[in-house]
């Protein structure tokens, strides 16, 4: 790695929600630049105005702030090379635009649709082997290289809209260095003349995405392997602004691959197997459809980073949960993987579990409180402490917790069918009846004492003891679930367990 300054940039296009492959390359843009003390680079890149969708330049900036990835310069934290978002750029291109042809790097193209329509047409009726507007076709279309000065110059007073186009080398190859892929070779063949500067007065995103690159000092470009193809045009222009000495190394990263099948991870993959591909929740401003996120489905923001920074880079030894700093200090391109990473959402629920368990009793009751009382149900966080214990190991998620611990808030309505056939004998209820006469006895109503008493009055009395707990769990729970049933009285209190020995043994029949 050169000497010079670590700045890196994530510039994604607000053209909808953030996808979790976004937020991977965000997340390894931040780590590389963490780790060798530069600076990380949020830029908008809207230059494709068609496509611009309300409320996603802000859903990004929220998605990144949610998962822990900060910014050294940006829109919202300034700095000294912005503006931050292209449109607000907007003057600066035509002057780059404008230098490319007059050194005859690019050109002026006039072609219409129609033509440009045509011209497929007729390649692809020739089955020619090269089917693009490249050197092999330009001079037979209308553009400043195959009309006379005159003509140029008589359309140009006409106002006839018209494109810069970058004028490729006419079969050469371009070799170029990816950090994660080493050694990458090109023909431009292979390539066409790329629009640089559109009718409307816009650069599309090879030209801004230079330009900007070479003013904001980037040193390292990490973007996903999509844009592999459009590296050598980068490359082409450095070498024509004759910024090559400037030049960012390149680093492609590697694929999310759909859990199943071949292919690209995507919404509809999410869709049709249940899991979200988008960091949060997004409502779609023309269809006011949501998608699923991560943040509102449960997840920590620290397991869905955990999980992210897995796919496709990896320690080189066993360890699996790694903090933010942990992986700012052992990131390095050099374990990144060439081939895509398959997403695993079963994984992703794993990664939950592991830091839910991480996190104290305190903090799981402050978080599950919060999801009571959107129920409705307001219990004391004291209450809440001594609950989390017995549940957690069950659960990936906060929310899961209600199914394994509704029974402590809510006292059972019915009772479960097959449980009762089995553990409900003639006997019971009586059983049931001097069960509650020596819980009522207990001056202590700890876990301890309760156990300690029970057991000693089953064992006196030769009562099967799986006929007295299984009877007592689904009077006290309504089913045959939930943790020790001494620890779960102790929770409810003594009131509250005989009120529910008194009604099961009115109720179960």
């Amino acid at each position: 790695m050169s000497n010079r300054e670590v700045r890196v940039r994530f510039a994604p296009s607000p053209t909808g929600p953030l996808h979790m492959g976004g937020v991977r390359t965000a997340l390894f843009n931040y780590l590389f630049a963490k780790r060798h003390g530069g600076k990380f680079i949020l830029r908008i890149e809207d230059t494709d105005q068609t496509r611009f969708v309300p409320g996603a330049e802000e859903y990004i900036m929220e998605s990144l702030a949610w998962c822990g990835i900060s910014f050294d310069e940006g829109i919202r934290e300034g700095g000294a090379f912005g503006p931050y978002r292209q449109s607000d750029r907007k003057s600066l291109y035509k002057q780059y635009s404008d230098q490319l042809v007059e050194s005859g790097a690019a050109y002026m193209a006039f072609d219409t649709p129609e033509e440009l329509e045509t011209m497929r047409t007729k390649l692809e009726t020739e089955n020619a082997a090269i089917r693009q507007y490249n050197a092999g076709t330009r001079m037979g279309m209308r553009n400043s290289l195959s009309l006379s000065e005159a003509e140029v110059k008589t359309l140009l007073a006409a106002g006839t809209p018209y494109v810069v186009r970058f004028k490729l080398p006419n079969n050469e190859d371009i070799v170029i260095n990816d950090i994660i892929r080493g050694e990458v070779t090109f023909n431009s063949l292979q390539l066409d003349d790329k629009v640089l500067f559109k009718s409307d007065g816009m650069p599309t995103y090879h030209l801004a995405n230079v330009v900007d690159d070479y003013l904001m000092k980037i040193s390292h470009v990490i973007r996903g392997e999509e844009w592999l193809p459009s590296m050598p045009l980068h490359v082409l222009l450095y070498r024509a602004f004759g910024w090559e000495a400037v030049m960012p190394e390149f680093a492609h990263l590697p694929l999310l691959l759909k859990p199943v099948g071949k292919g690209k991870l995507s919404k509809r993959d999410g869709d049709k197997m249940g899991f979200p591909v988008f960091p949060m929740q997004w409502k779609d401003p023309e269809t006011g459809e949501f998608s699923r996120g991560y943040r509102e489905d449960g997840y920590f923001a620290e397991a869905f980073v955990n999980l992210l920074a897995l796919l496709g880079w990896n320690s080189g030894t066993e360890q699996e949960i790694f903090t933010m700093q942990a992986l700012t200090e052992l990131f390095g391109f050099d374990r990144v993987s060439k081939s895509g990473a398959r997403f695993d959402p079963e994984k992703a629920k794993w990664f939950n579990h592991q830091y839910l368990q991480l996190k104290t009793d305190a903090e799981l009751a402050s978080l599950y409180q919060k999801f009571l009382q959107q129920k409705g149900i307001k219990v004391e966080e004291s209450v809440l402490v001594k609950i989390v214990p017995h549940v957690k190991q069950r659960v990936n998620f906060v929310h899961e917790m209600w199914e394994q611990s509704a029974f402590f808030f809510v006292a059972p309505e019915s009772y479960d069918e097959k449980s009762a056939k089995k553990n409900w004998k003639e006997q019971t209820p009586e059983l049931m009846t001097k069960l509650a006469e020596v819980l009522e006895a207990c001056t202590e109503f700890t876990a301890n004492v309760t156990e300690t008493t029970v057991k000693a009055w089953i064992e006196a009395n030769q009562h099967g003891m799986g006929a007295v707990m299984n009877a007592f769990r689904l009077a006290i729970v309504g089913a045959p679930q939930g943790p020790h049933m001494f620890d779960i009285i102790e929770v409810l209190g003594k009131t509250e367990t005989l009120k529910r020995l008194k009604k099961a043994i009115e109720t179960i029949k």
